[in-house]
Parts: structure tokens; C-alpha cells; sequence
């Protein structure tokens, strides 16, 4: 926060923020004659969308007083956007002017009299903020003079040519934010610098002792220097660099292949380089520094491309990062690194907060001290938030073996040139792209495309193409290719870009899709700009990438690879979609362009506004154990924060990434519906996480790592620990078959602490993977053949293995279903209807069902492989079964290592993981959530625990807790009221479950959260609305609370059901579902599957139907009604009616008042503007004007 002083004296606290969309209103109330005069008619909304950079100057109150914004080119009145520069080069002495170092000021407006300060300030901010930026320029058609501020603060560039017939106005960087200057360090500066470093200094000064700092400026000799910046005579930044470094423990820790190992290559294999980069002001700022003969060649033909949809191994890092490095070396051999060192190291770095984003100044001064050193490298620790010096760095990604706790970013020389230019590719360029990728597995796609647009300018299908080259000093460096995007209503229908856009301010036109982008890494921190450039040469205002699994490798489907520049993009959340009855809909469905079925897919996107956005880079090491919903919907909600890059998110998963099978004999258990079979392709979190497979074995609490089964270790700072809970081997009783005559032992057996494999034909399935090994054995060992399966059970998962069995082909003869003795009586199916049609379906198939018998023996005590028969035993007697394959889904419960591992780390375990309610185990460095967690006694909540809500909600709520850890942008987490403390957490989606039944029944059962134990009879209160019969298969049952409110819905049907639709039911009234009682009592409703599926409730069914009703909720709440005793909110005039017992005439008048307020009249038009704006969507609905 700053202050500024009006004309008048009076003084004003100022933040200077990124502008927001919701400041469009005051800023548009800004714009005045003058400024309309210089900057023409502006459509403030759209140039807010079209501007590469918007800044505000807000008041402590939020109250704009100031705006600015930013284009990468002038008026497009004045010139093309693409050909500015030759503009300027043409007709006003501009030869310094690059794109990369302009920024043209399209829109200044502010509050009367504080035009020169907010200028001033705003100036100050975008030259601060942007570290290549040089020149701010005015062009404006208007031929006279400007206003008060802007004379002040521009100077005008005196054309060439007297014909010209515009204005040219330029903001000088050295006037506001100059270059620091930088200088050798001297002994004299310890006290100042002292005062720099503050309290960061104290560690160093108790190890090293007090003179620390001056003993290291004193010692400075050719290979270690000590080097500070100055800002108006002041010392307010320091570095100390060295050529000292362990190159053997950097190349055993990180990926330096690419980078030659830091070490000079066999100078045979180097071409005749250019000259050395200049970077602007060079000259000015940098003193007492060596002056180089010679200039040193870039890292030659390394590239960003990889190939996409690689299925990680054992361990694998993120395709983002691995892209980087990996398969990535193009036309030079990569020697073995045994050459001499090429790189230097800062040891130690620090800088007044104030300088921060201007600490790129250093960098040229340091790289004259090396002159036969090519790279700059820093090592940071991983926790250490990210500081501005680091965006001119590129991170090298560290080795799957590496231990290291800190993070290596390095520099090149080359990276530093302020001349890297994009034009369009033309012929002579094939021979350099030809040389960057060669080592590529696209070489041949990225050939083909490059030469359909030399020839044509058009893809095989029709589609523009437009390729560019990014090049240094003459020398191609990249290459990207883009085409029109011809699916961006599919685009738009199917994935929410209107998070990061207004779509109706871009032009059918302006949409891009990014085909190929090839770029040497050393330049790859210059990715956005480069982005900016293509988006400005080729027209465009949007980019997209589209990443198919490889799964999906179809003739049809672009396996184009971008993976290491999508940390540059931000990925895109998939949309719900509305399961719409087409042929019911017939010509008012939406267009095929939305319905259309396509292979699934994850989208990443960039626009202009994004590209001068940095990211927040997060290098802590967050390490998920366990692929539940839970732990996939904690690592969703990171991945998808579009402001924050994580680089080390790790997930250990015994079998990796759930992968869904959308085959219905494959469907052995139930599902909770969070994630669907297509969800896996359109999150590709795979592209984002660290892939670990196997099994926790130990936890070392001390030294911050997982032990695995496997002997490997995984190092983390924070822990999540979601590991859910799985069916387990039976452990049998010790008692004699022979005399066992009661069922009274505890089915929920003990944990078997004695682990040894199960016999081949004896399963336990948890996840798709064991369905899918089950799958295979089955159709191998067991269908084809004789013999029976014995399930023993009680949970819905022994009714979807029976019917997947029997859809294989196992005739029901030969199934047996053994349910254990329960102590809870409830059934796994809340609704009898369900449960007695399962039975019904069971005795027609001919299935064997037994009840109340306790597993006592596998193969007659005999430990032997196969299973040949199994026993329990009962009230009754003694049940003796001949089995093939035996199926245990008795009791779930922590997995036995699982257990140890948290047991023996000295986590807090009674049951379950005992949490508190911001999930925090008693180790700060570790969370769990889960089905596998329990509250602490102490909030007297044992009846409530996570397993008893929805999963993927309660994974969000953990990650809302640890984000505040990772996000500078966020505050940290407070500590409760005292008297909140002991409250659990209140979480409201819908409890879910499903499958496939007996009988060829689909099922789905949505209710709200029941605590543990809690009886069907507490929800009998209220009403229930029943449809349909189980017998014929369409069998649907509402229940309503006795607000009217839908508690729960259960449907049995032998037709696929919508469930993404019925879904949306859940906490809707039923005067939203078109006063479903009262239809339903007048018997209008007698299929509630056909009622739900009818046009007027598709409304219902859009994702952001929700968002609308918190809009109609906001609209009511601020609603005052004019009545005798004065104005009245609409709750007060409802609780007066209550309170006085009035009639329904009363109501009636309210209604009439009402109908005659500001809010009815608001009220339809939020209705339409929903209607409108969602309209590609909802095209059955009727609008104004329409007929």
C-alpha cells in the first residue's frame, strides 16, 4: 500500500491491484471528454478482456480511483496489430522499440485530482512488474494536446514523415523504475547490508559468527564474488556467487542431460555462435565488471516437446515436467558430462521487499564475472516460497531417486537476451526446425504440418493453419504451430473457459488451438511472451490445448504433445452435462456441435489477460497416499487452482491412478458416482502428479518420509494420508469346526497381524484394478468351466458381483451368497422395495443364498492352494460349500500395513485415524480424511465420522484446509472460536451409491448424511412419492422432509439411468420440480422417470443452475416491501403472517405487493438473463422476442 496527494493536498492510501471485471461499472463512470478524445469510444468490458494488462488503483473503501490498461499493440483504427512495429519504425523514429520490451496504453482514467499521482503510481507498478519492459507508448489519433497527467508523464516521439497522421507518445522505464544499479560489494557495505538482510541473517551469524557477512565480501578472488544493487545511492540487494560446486551430487539428484551435465561439450560439435545478448540498459547499471572477446553459443537443439499419454511405471513424475527433459535432445549427441564446469551458483541472495520484481538486474553483471560459464544455477530449499529472481530461472527437474530437499533452478545466458523475436515460418526455416526436432517421436507430424501451411496454409481437413519460429540473434530457437478451432461451442458447452473469459467479446475467429510448440529450454521462461506474440501475429485472443489419453490413440485424435509448456496454461474444469432426450427434444435440442459424442479429453487454455499473469510456483513436497475419491478430488482441487503450479504433488497408490472401466462386465462393486468412467481423460491429473505405485509400509515422522514395500522411500513436508478402507482376507476363528454350535463370535474379526498371500481363487476386490485382474482370471479359470463361487458378505458388493458374474455367463446354480451374522440389522439397501425385488430376482436366477453363518474354515483347515471348500458355521448347523472361486466382501476395514505404518509413526488410532475437524492428525505435517478417520472423543461426535458424507466433498473441504499452506494469496488458517471448537464440520451434497442388481436392475440410492446407526424410521417424517414397480422395472421413490425438500431418491430401473440428472434433484422443493405434490396427489404423475425427463426441468439439470439460485436468493434477501409500518424485508412481512395466524387473504396481499416491487421485476430478468446467456444449452426454453 502506497499514498498519493491530489492536486488539492489531500492525501489518499492507494493498493495497486490487477483490475477485476466487477470494476467495469465505476471505471466506465471514469471516462470523461478528454479521455474519450485521446483513447476514442471504448467499450470498457471488452477492453478489459482484450487488454494483456489492467491495473486499478483502489482505495482503502475498494472505491477505483485510478485504471489503466495495457495492449501488445495501438489502436487497430491506427495499424494492424501485427504490423506495428514496422509502423513505427516506418514513420517515427522507433528503432528501439520491440514487442517485447513495448506496451502500448490504450486507457488512462482516474478521479479529479489525483490524475498525476495515480499515473505516477500506476507507471511505477507495470514497469515494476513486467522485468523486460522499456517503453510504455501512447499512439492516438488526436492532434492536439493531452491531459494534465498524461503530458506529464509521456514525452512525444517526433515523426519521421510529416504525413503522419497520428500522435506517438512514449513512458521511459529510467523515469520511474530505472535499472538498479549494480556493483562489486566492499567491506563498507556490512551495515547496510545488515539492515537488508534483517532477520534472515540471524541463522547464518550463529553458525558462521558474527563477522559472517564481512569475512565473506573481504574473501572475494576470481572464482567467488559479492555483488549489491543500489537504488538512489542506497545498498538494497546482495548476492554472493561462486564456481564452486558439487556438479557429481546436482547430476545424481537432477535431469541436467539436456544441459550437458553443466559442463562444457567436446567444442568440436559447436558451431560459429552469434554475438552475445545485449539486454537493454546494460550498459547504464553494470560496473566494474569484465568485458567479454567472446560470446558463448546457446544450449543447442533441445526441445519442450514430449509425447503425451505415457503410462507411468512403477514411479513417474508429471508429464509436465518430465516433457522437459526427457526424449528431448535434438541435433547435437549428448556427450557424457566429464568436461569442465559451465556453470557458477549463487550462494547466497537477498533483496529488499520493495525491489523484489526488479532483482533480474543482477543477472548480466553476474554472467561477466563467468565468462567462460554459460549457466547461472540457484538451489532453494522446497518450502521456500517462490521470489521474483526466479522467474528468469528455468527448474530442472529433479531425478525419481533424488533425495534432495531443495529445488535447482538454473540460467543461461542465451535466456537472458532481450531480441528473442516470433515471426511467421517461411521455407528457409525448415532446415533449423528440422535440426530442433529430429530426436522427437512427432518429428513426422510436426513436418507434415509445416509443410501443409508453406504450401497451403490449410491442415488436410480444410482448417487454417498458421505456423511461427521463435528466434535469437538470427537463429531459430522454436517452433509453434496453431489452427482455427473449429469445436469451440463444444469447447465452450463442455468445459468451463468462461471461468477465465467473457466469450462474447471474442470473435468466432479469434479461437486458436494449439497444435505444435518445439521451443529449446533454455528459453522456456519466455514461453508466455512467446504465446503473446503468436496470439498478436496470427489474430487470435484464445489458445487451446487439447491432451488425449493414449488409451484414446485413434486415427481421428491428435496425439500432439505439449505437456512441458502447460505449466504456461491453465487447465480447464470439465462442465456437467445435461443428459438430454433427443429424440423427446427433436428440433429444440442443442445443436450436434454440443451433443456430439467425442473421445474424451483435457483442455488447457491461455488468452491475452493470462499471459502477463504469473503463476505462484509451489515446490513443497505434498504427498497423497491412497487413489480413493477422497485423496482424487484433494488432488483435483490443487491441480485446478489456476494461479498456483504445484511441481511436486506425489500420489502412492498400490495400483496408480484409478483407471474406470466403462465395461458393464467389468463392474464387479459399487460406485459412489464422484468420478466418472470419461473423468480420468478430462482431469488428466495424471499430467500433473507424481505417480508412485505401491504400499505404504512405514512412516518416519522424524525424518519426513514413506517407507514402501517395496524398500523405496518418498520424501514429503506435508502428508495426506486417504487411504479409505478395503474388504480384507478373511481371518477364520480358531475354533474346532466340529463342535462350533453358535454364530454368536464377532463377525468383525480382528486384524490378522500374520500376512501371507491368499490362495490363488480367494479374492478381495477394492478397486478397477482388482476387478479387471478378476476379470481375467475368470474368464480364463472359471466361466467355460464347473464349479461353484461363494460370496460371503453382507454390503451392496456382493449383489453387483453377482450380477456381473451371471452377466458373464455363470448360471446362478452355481452361485452361492453367504451372509454373515451383523450386529447392526440394517440392511445394505435403505429401501425394502429394493431389497425384497434383489431377493426376488435371486430366487429366479436360482442363486443359493444363505444367512447368519460365520466362516470358520478354508479347506478344512488345511493351508492349501486352491480354495476347494469352505465352512461355516450357524444358529442351525454346520454349512459345508464346494467352491472354484471364493469372493470375501465380509467386513471393510484400514488396510493391516496401512495400520502399522500409521501405529507404529505414533498417530493417534482408535478404530480409525483420529482427526480433528480441520482433518490434522496429531502430527502437524500430517492430514487424513477419509472414510478411514474418526473425530477425536473430545467433540463427543462418535455416531459422525467422514465415512457418513459425500468423499469427493469432504477431499475439497481438506484441500481448502491445506491450500492456505501453498497459496501467499490466501490467508492462513486461523484458529477457531472457543466456542466453535468441539462442532464438527457440516457438509451438504448427497451421500451416494450405486450398481448394477440382480435382475438387470440399475440402482442408485442419493441421500443426505445419516450418522452411524442412525434407523430408517428417524427419516420417516415427512412424505414419500413412489412410481413405477421393481417388478416392471421402473420403480422411482422421492422422499420429501417435511419442509417439502427431496431427502433422498432411490431408483430400480432395467434402462440406463440419467444419473447426473437425477442428482440435481437432491435439496431441490418441489415447487421447483413444477409443484410436484399436489400433481402427484391430482394423479397427473405416473412416471416420474418420463416426468423428469420433460422439457421444463431440463433448466434444473445446467451446472449453473446452482449459481442462479444463489443470484434469485440475493435478489430476495435485499428485497424491502413498502407496507403501513414502513419498508419490510420479505422474511419480516412472512414472520408477521406466522406470528398473527392470518389467512390466506393476507398472503394474497403480500403477493399483490410484491408483483408491484423493483425485486419482481429483478426476478425476470435474472430468469431470462439465465435463459439467455445459457441458451447454446437450455434451446427448448421459449425467450422474448423468439416468437
Amino acid at each position: 500500500m502506497s499514498t498519493i496527494t491530489s492536486s488539492a493536498g489531500k492525501a489518499e492510501s492507494v493498493t495497486v491491484r490487477r483490475t477485476e471485471w466487477s470494476d467495469a461499472e465505476e471505471i466506465n463512470n471514469l471516462i470523461s471528454p478528454a479521455a474519450v478524445a485521446v483513447f476514442g469510444r471504448i467499450n470498457v468490458i471488452n477492453l478489459l478482456e482484450k487488454a494483456h494488462l489492467a491495473v486499478t488503483l483502489s482505495t482503502t473503501a475498494n472505491e477505483v480511483l485510478a485504471h489503466a490498461s495495457f495492449s501488445d499493440h495501438p489502436l487497430e483504427e491506427l495499424v494492424d496489430q501485427a504490423c506495428w512495429k514496422h509502423l513505427l519504425q516506418n514513420h517515427v523514429n522507433g528503432e528501439k522499440f520491440t514487442p517485447m520490451n513495448t506496451l502500448f496504453l490504450r486507457l488512462f482514467v482516474t478521479q479529479p485530482g489525483f490524475s498525476i499521482g495515480g499515473a505516477k503510481e500506476i507507471m511505477r507498478a507495470v514497469f515494476s512488474a513486467v522485468v523486460e519492459l522499456e517503453y510504455i507508448c501512447l499512439l492516438t489519433p488526436h492532434r492536439g494536446s493531452l491531459e494534465a497527467a498524461l503530458e506529464k508523464i509521456f514525452e512525444p516521439v517526433m515523426p519521421v514523415k510529416e504525413e503522419v497522421q497520428y500522435s506517438a507518445y512514449v513512458c521511459h522505464r529510467h523515469n520511474y523504475c530505472p535499472r538498479l544499479h549494480i556493483r562489486r560489494a566492499r567491506v563498507e557495505d556490512h551495515d547496510d547490508l545488515m539492515h537488508v538482510f534483517a532477520e534472515q541473517i540471524t541463522p547464518l551469524l550463529e553458525s558462521h559468527g558474527p563477522y559472517f557477512l564481512s569475512e565473506l565480501i573481504e574473501a572475494q578472488d576470481e572464482e567467488n564474488h559479492a555483488v549489491v544493487c543500489e537504488s538512489e545511492g542506497a545498498v538494497v540487494g546482495f548476492v554472493s556467487v561462486s564456481s564452486h560446486m558439487d556438479l557429481k551430487l546436482f547430476n545424481k539428484w537432477f535431469e541436467l542431460e539436456d544441459f550437458e551435465g553443466l559442463r562444457k561439450t567436446n567444442p568440436a560439435h559447436q558451431e560459429e555462435p552469434p554475438e552475445e545478448p545485449q539486454t537493454p540498459g546494460e550498459e547504464n547499471n553494470v560496473t566494474d565488471a569484465q568485458q567479454s572477446d567472446e560470446a558463448k553459443e546457446p544450449v543447442k537443439g533441445l526441445t519442450a516437446e514430449q509425447e503425451s499419454g505415457d503410462e507411468p511405471t512403477k514411479t513417474s513424475q508429471p508429464e509436465c515436467i518430465r516433457a522437459g527433459t526427457k526424449d528431448t535432445v535434438g541435433s547435437v549427441e549428448v556427450s557424457k558430462p566429464d568436461g569442465p564446469p559451465n556453470a557458477f551458483c549463487i550462494q547466497l541472495f537477498t533483496m529488499e521487499k520493495k525491489f523484489e520484481t526488479r532483482s533480474a538486474d543482477f543477472l548480466p553483471y553476474l554472467f561477466k564475472l563467468f565468462l567462460d560459464r554459460d549457466f547461472c544455477v540457484i538451489s532453494v530449499p522446497k518450502l521456500t516460497p517462490e521470489f521474483p529472481l526466479l522467474q528468469s530461472f528455468i527448474r530442472v527437474a529433479p531425478r525419481d531417486t533424488s533425495s534432495s530437499s531443495q529445488e535447482l533452478y538454473l540460467c543461461h545466458r542465451w535466456g537472458l537476451a532481450r531480441t528473442l523475436e516470433v515471426r511467421v515460418a517461411v521455407s528457409s526455416d525448415i532446415p533449423a526446425v528440422q535440426s530442433l526436432n529430429e530426436s522427437l517421436s512427432q518429428q513426422e507430424s510436426i513436418s507434415e504440418d509445416l509443410d501443409l501451411f508453406l504450401k497451403a496454409r490449410k491442415d488436410q481437413g480444410g482448417t487454417a493453419l498458421q505456423a511461427f519460429v521463435a528466434q535469437v540473434e538470427g537463429r531459430v530457437v522454436g517452433l509453434i504451430i496453431i489452427r482455427d478451432e473449429e469445436d469451440i461451442e463444444f469447447i465452450r458447452a463442455n468445459f468451463d473457459v468462461e471461468r477465465f473469459m467473457y466469450f462474447s467479446h471474442h470473435q468466432r475467429e479469434e479461437h486458436g488451438r494449439l497444435c505444435h510448440f518445439v521451443l529449446n529450454p533454455v528459453f522456456l521462461h519466455h514461453t508466455k511472451y512467446i504465446f503473446r506474440e503468436v496470439m498478436r501475429l496470427a489474430h487470435k485472443s484464445c489458445l487451446y490445448y487439447l491432451l488425449h489419453p493414449s488409451q484414446y490413440n485413434q486415427t481421428n485424435v491428435s496425439l500432439r504433445s505439449l505437456t512441458a509448456v502447460l505449466n504456461f496454461m491453465v487447465p480447464v474444469s470439465p462442465r456437467r452435462q445435461i443428459i438430454y432426450p433427443l429424440e423427446e427434444l427433436a428440433i429444440n435440442a442443442p445443436s450436434l456441435q454440443i451433443t456430439k459424442q467425442q473421445a474424451p479429453f483435457a483442455l488447457y487454455h491461455t488468452n491475452r489477460k493470462l499471459t502477463m499473469e504469473p503463476k505462484v510456483t509451489v515446490n513443497g513436497r505434498i504427498v497423497v497416499v491412497g487413489a480413493s475419491d477422497t485423496g482424487l478430488a484433494f488432488l483435483e482441487a490443487l491441480t485446478f487452482c489456476p494461479h498456483l503450479r504445484f511441481n511436486n504433488l506425489t500420489l502412492i497408490s498400490t495400483h496408480g491412478l484409478p483407471d474406470r472401466s466403462s465395461d458393464d462386465n467389468m463392474r464387479f462393486l459399487a460406485t459412489s458416482h464422484c468420478y466418472s468412467d470419461q473423468d480420468g481423460a478430462r482431469l488428466s491429473l495424471r499430467s500433473w502428479i507424481s505417480v508412485v505405485k505401491g504400499k505404504m509400509k512405514a512412516i518416519d515422522r522424524e525424518a519426513k518420509h514413506v517407507e514402501l514395500m517395496e524398500d523405496g522411500k518418498v520424501k514429503y513436508d506435508y502428508l495426506i494420508l486417504c487411504t479409505g478402507l478395503q474388504y480384507q482376507m478373511p481371518s477364520l476363528t480358531s475354533a474346532d469346526v466340529l463342535t462350533q454350535k453358535t454364530n454368536s463370535l464377532n463377525p468383525k474379526q480382528p486384524r490378522d497381524g500374520h500376512v501371507r498371500p491368499g490362495p490363488s481363487n480367494l479374492f478381495t476386490l477394492n478397486d478397477q484394478h482388482d476387478c479387471s485382474h478378476v476379470h481375467q482370471w475368470l474368464t480364463d479359470n472359471f466361466v467355460k468351466l464347473t464349479g461353484d463361487a461363494v460370496l460371503y458378505g453382507n454390503t451392496i458388493d456382493v449383489f453387483t458381483c453377482t450380477e456381473t458374474l451371471m452377466c458373464l455367463g455363470v448360471s446362478g446354480r452355481r452361485i452361492h451368497v453367504v451372509h454373515p451374522p451383523e450386529d447392526n440389522t440394517t440392511s445394505c439397501f435403505p429401501n425394502g422395495s429394493v431389497e425384497q425385488a434383489v431377493k426376488q430376482a435371486l430366487e429366479r436366477e436360482e442363486v443359493h443364498v444363505h444367512h447368519d453363518c460365520l466362516l470358520t474354515q478354508i479347506n478344512d483347515g488345511r493351508h492349501t492352494d486352491p480354495v476347494t471348500s469352505v465352512t461355516f458355521t450357524s444358529d442351525a448347523q454346520t454349512l459345508r460349500l464346494e467352491c472354484a472361486v471364493f469372493f470375501s466382501f465380509s467386513h471393510k476395514t484400514v488396510d493391516y500395513d496401512a495400520f502399522k505404518a500409521i501405529n507404529d509413526a505414533c498417530l493417534v488410532f482408535d478404530g480409525r485415524l483420529v482427526t480433528d475437524t480441520s482433518f490434522h492428525t496429531n502430527d502437524p505435517s500430517i492430514y487424513a480424511a477419509g472414510p478411514m478417520t474418526k473425530y477425536s472423543r473430545r467433540y463427543h461426535a462418535d455416531q459422525w465420522s467422514d465415512s457418513c458424507f459425500n468423499c469427493k466433498e469432504v477431499g475439497q473441504s481438506l484441500a481448502s484446509v491445506v491450500l492456505p499452506l501453498c497459496d501467499p494469496t490466501l490467508e492462513g488458517p486461523a484458529c477457531p472460536p472457543s466456542d466453535h471448537d468441539h462442532l464438527i464440520p457440516v457438509y451438504n451434497q448427497a451421500k451416494i451409491q450405486g450398481g448394477r442388481l440382480p435382475g438387470g436392475y440399475n440402482y442408485l440410492h442419493v441421500t443426505k448424511p445419516t450418522a452411524i446407526g442412525q434407523k430408517a424410521a428417524a427419516q420417516k417424517q415427512g412424505c414419500d412419492i413412489v412410481t413405477g414397480r421393481t417388478e416392471t422395472g421402473n420403480y422411482f421413490h422421492l422422499h420429501l422432509s417435511p419442509h417439502d425438500v427431496v431427502e433422498s431418491i432411490t431408483c430400480l430401473s432395467k434402462n440406463t439411468l440419467p444419473v447426473s440428472d437425477l442428482l440435481c434433484l437432491y435439496r431441490k422443493h418441489q415447487l421447483l420440480l413444477n409443484h410436484l405434490c399436489s400433481r402427484y396427489h391430482e394423479g397427473l404423475v405416473h412416471d416420474m422417470y418420463s416426468y423428469f425427463r420433460e422439457n421444463w426441468c431440463l433448466a434444473l439439470y445446467h451446472d449453473r443452475f446452482a449459481d442462479f439460485e444463489q443470484e434469485v436468493r440475493q435478489i430476495m434477501d435485499s428485497t424491502k416491501l413498502e407496507g403501513e409500518n414502513g419498508s419490510v424485508s420479505i422474511q419480516e412481512a412472512l414472520q408477521k403472517i406466522v406470528d398473527d395466524k392470518a389467512e390466506s387473504d393476507q398472503s394474497m396481499s403480500l403477493s399483490e405487493v410484491f408483483q408491484k416491487s423493483e425485486a419482481y421485476s429483478a426476478l425476470r430478468k435474472s430468469v431470462l438473463d439465465y435463459l439467455k446467456y445459457n441458451r447454446y444449452h437450455l434451446t427448448m426454453y421459449a425467450r422474448p422476442g423468439l416468437l
